[in-house]
């Protein structure tokens, strides 16, 4: 990748319409890639396939695209007794509706949909 940038700003003459389009758009795709770790065209062809896919990835011996992670599994729910935390595999099996021990508000249907948004995240969730 850097090869290329820097073969365009040697190649092309400095007097020409065409090699200040090129020089700048080389500072362009330079500067993306140092702030947003990806290309112009990777920023593209991320938002449209909803993956994490980057050129820098490809130089580091990675696929161009991050492979798609499955969502964790739900760990325990554990609740408070006398004396004692005792936790379930499956809550669903509890006589009642029990309180969690780490029972903090419950997130809002918003934030479950960023949560599960593909990336870019704040294009696709609305925020």
């Amino acid at each position: 990748m850097r090869a290329i940038v820097l073969a365009l700003l040697f190649v092309v003459p400095g007097c020409t319409p065409l090699a200040e389009a090129t020089g700048a758009l080389a500072a362009v795709e330079v500067a993306s890639v140092v702030v947003f770790g990806r290309g112009i065209a990777d920023i593209g062809v991320s938002a449209i396939s909803g993956r994490d896919c980057s050129i820098v990835r490809l130089d580091r011996g990675l696929t161009y695209c991050a492979p798609v992670e499955p969502p964790p599994a739900p760990g325990p729910f554990c609740t408070r007794s006398l004396g004692v935390v005792d936790c379930w595999i499956n809550p669903a099996a509890l006589p009642s509706p029990q309180r969690s021990v780490a029972d903090g508000p419950a997130p809002t249907p918003a934030q479950e949909q960023y949560r599960h948004a593909p990336w870019p995240k704040s294009l696709n969730a609305g925020f």
